[in-house]
């Protein structure tokens, strides 16, 4: 579904490369996480998954063609919820709900349906017609994930989701997540919450310094009978374990 392939950016005023020859891997029904230290690189590289940066070196594929060649189509292809909430304040939550549609061509059969599965789910009804300037931080995050699931992508990333969320809705969108993968739909999102990503996730990824030191599927790691995910975390993120 997706690969990345010899994959180096570096910024313009920066000599040292933010990304470095990265490799990733992703399959049909895959929930991965992408970890590592502040500054590791992972934003870059979901940048550079959306298109929103051009990689220096090597390419990314998503079902064997490269995002470069078509990157408008590439684009309708995949979901992603921003870590900062890049949505437009002066909407209401369905303006806003409603222009993502648009812009993906779902029809009015198929967005309400998908209303009124999640607007309830993460109890939005009432508030979808007030403006998003209103919002608190936890419901733009949950108006921001209805909006990247609204024409169901294949690939579905997401930058620290969970951030803001209470619990229910966590829960709820943990649910998603797998139902999502369920369909044979890859999600991909980076987390600092490793217990989240022992139960959900199937792959594991840690970058650092620009690079991948640890790319596993979790029941193929004979590592994970005797050691939890943090322990994994710090011992390949110790700078005397890794250069």
């Amino acid at each position: 579904m997706l690969e990345i392939k010899q994959i180096s950016f570096s910024y313009e005023k920066t000599r040292d490369r933010t990304v470095n020859n990265l490799n990733i891997k992703l399959n049909p029904g895959d929930i991965c996480a992408l970890l590592g230290p502040n500054g590791a690189g992972k934003t870059t590289t979901i940048k550079l998954i959306l298109g929103l940066l051009k990689a220096d070196e090597g390419t990314i594929e998503i079902k064997g063609v490269d995002i470069y060649e078509n990157v408008l189509k590439f684009k309708s292809s995949i979901g992603y919820v921003s870590d900062n909430h890049e949505i437009y304040d002066n909407l209401t939550g369905i303006e806003y709900l409603n222009f993502i549609a648009d812009a993906y061509g779902v029809s009015l059969k198929d967005r309400k349906n998908i209303y009124q599965e999640l607007l309830p789910l993460f109890k939005m009804e009432k508030n979808v017609n007030n403006k998003i300037r209103s919002y608190s931080h936890g419901m733009k995050q949950k108006i921001a994930i209805i909006a990247s699931l609204v024409h169901t992508p294949d690939l579905w990333i997401l930058d620290e989701p969970m951030t803001g969320l209470d619990i229910e809705s966590n829960f709820v969108l943990k649910n998603l997540i797998k139902a999502h993968a369920a369909k044979g739909k890859v999600v991909l999102f980076s987390t600092h919450i490793l217990e989240v990503c022992e139960r959900l996730c199937n792959k594991i990824i840690i970058i650092k310094n620009g690079r991948v030191i640890y790319q596993e599927y979790v029941h193929e790691n004979e590592e994970y009978k005797i050691k939890n995910l943090e322990e994994i975390f710090l011992e390949m993120t110790d700078d005397e374990n890794t250069l």
